[in-house]
This record gives structure tokens, sequence and C-alpha cells, in this order.
């Protein structure tokens, strides 16, 4: 064997091994949690869903007043 035979080897079996599997693990470390932006969309659709289900409570408050039997009519036709 020649003088830079066992460092290369040495390089590719031992180092580039541990420095890929430390590269990858804080990579995955880092994608594990959510970014601000993701916890922004989600507080936008949190607020969006309740504003939904606002309207949805309304609407069927004023169906009720209307049209009483709306309920049955509804479950008579499915």
């Amino acid at each position: 064997m020649g003088f830079l035979e066992v460092p290369l080897i040495l390089l590719f079996v031992i180092v580039i091994p541990i420095a890929l599997i430390g590269h990858y693990a804080t990579e995955m470390k880092k994608a594990k949690g959510l970014t601000a932006q993701d916890e922004a969309t989600l507080d936008d659709l949190r607020r969006l869903s309740e504003k939904l289900e606002d309207r949805l409570e309304t609407l069927e408050r004023i169906l009720d007043d209307e049209v009483p039997d709306w309920r049955s009519r509804r479950h008579d036709t499915l």
C-alpha cells in the first residue's frame, strides 16, 4: 500500500460516513418543528374555521325560526 492509500481509506470508511450521518441528523431535527410561517398559516385556518362555524350556527338559527321543520325534511330526502 502506498503512503496516501491508508489515509484515504480511513477518510472514506470512517470520516465521511460520520459526517454524512451528522449532517442528515441535523437536517431531520430542523424539519421536525413547525416554521413561523406554518404556525401563522395554522392560526389563520383556525380563525377561519371559527368564523365559518359561527356563520353556520347563525344560518341554522335563522332556518329554525323561518322553517321550523327544516331538519326533519332534510333527513327525509337523504
